[in-house]
């Protein structure tokens, strides 16, 4: 079945779906995204996705083209013609179409906004958080608004590249203390000894991760302890557990970090307890 793509108002072919040379999300990356996880169906964290999606809109100053109300109406036709029931929906907001000018374009510029859905491997994700996965520390060399979803990603596609050539499946930016902030695509946890989940506060640093607030609840719910702090690569590398978060992968375990040996070598109890009951296994 040929995919389809919501493109300013229409429903179009995926091979045919365009937008201008002078859209200022090409030009400028002025332009925000947001992705949402669809299992059996069902669209997963969706108030907590469009509250980031609109936080994000307003950081950048660009005006929401229709309601909320309206906005999920158009996810779910476009899941519906991709006949998406395990994977993903991609939108991506621009501020529009103008002469290239790095100043802000007249109000009467409307947003331009593109709505893609596929389905994924639901056995390769379920795998790769049964075996887990292996990171790399990468220098943090991102822009100062990293809690925009901004799809300003050039450092993050390098760090993910650098991954993929060390055999690895996700990067892990440290700051210039030497403190984790997040991966290229995920939030990053460790269990340390003391038995406490402990993941970066929230801040300009790094993306407000959704899946990682909905983990984080969970965590406190089964009475787990949990400490919003930041840690470093050796601190991670001596931890009982590693796990990264994203909407596609929740708590998937990390084995090993730049090459050592995270715990015993193999995913532990924490991260498959809370991937359970975030699945609701």
């Amino acid at each position: 079945m040929s995919r389809v793509a919501y493109v300013n108002g229409a429903y179009v072919p995926l091979a045919q779906a365009a937008i201008s040379i002078q859209d200022r999300g090409f030009q400028f990356a002025d332009s925000i995204y947001e992705v949402w996880a669809v299992r059996d169906g069902r669209l997963y964290d969706a108030v907590e996705h469009l509250a980031r999606f609109k936080r994000s809109l307003e950081e950048l100053r660009i005006a929401a083209p229709m309601s909320e109300t309206a906005l999920i109406l158009v996810i779910h036709e476009v899941m519906r013609r991709n006949r998406v029931r395990d994977g993903i929906v991609y939108l991506q907001m621009s501020r529009g179409v103008a002469n290239r000018d790095h100043v802000f374009p007249p109000a009467s510029v409307k947003p331009t906004m593109v709505i893609t859905a596929k389905n994924l491997d639901r056995r390769a994700i379920a795998k790769r958080a049964e075996l887990g996965v292996k990171v790399i520390s990468v220098p943090e060399t991102r822009w100062a608004r990293r809690d925009i979803k901004s799809v300003n990603l050039l450092p993050n596609v390098l760090a993910r590249q650098a991954a993929k050539e060390a055999g690895a499946f996700e990067a892990w930016f440290v700051d210039e203390d030497g403190f984790v902030t997040e991966g290229t695509s995920s939030t990053a946890f460790i269990v340390d000894a003391e038995n406490r989940i402990r993941t970066r506060g929230l801040s300009h640093d790094l993306l407000h991760g959704v899946t990682r607030a909905v983990l984080l609840r969970i965590a406190r719910e089964h009475q787990m302890t949990v400490s919003e702090t930041p840690f470093t690569i050796e601190e991670a590398k001596a931890a009982q557990e590693a796990f990264i978060s994203a909407a596609s992968n929740p708590a998937v375990p990390v084995t090993a970090i730049d090459g050592a040996k995270i715990g015993k070598g193999w995913p532990g109890p924490v991260a498959r307890a809370l991937r359970a009951a975030y699945l609701g296994a």
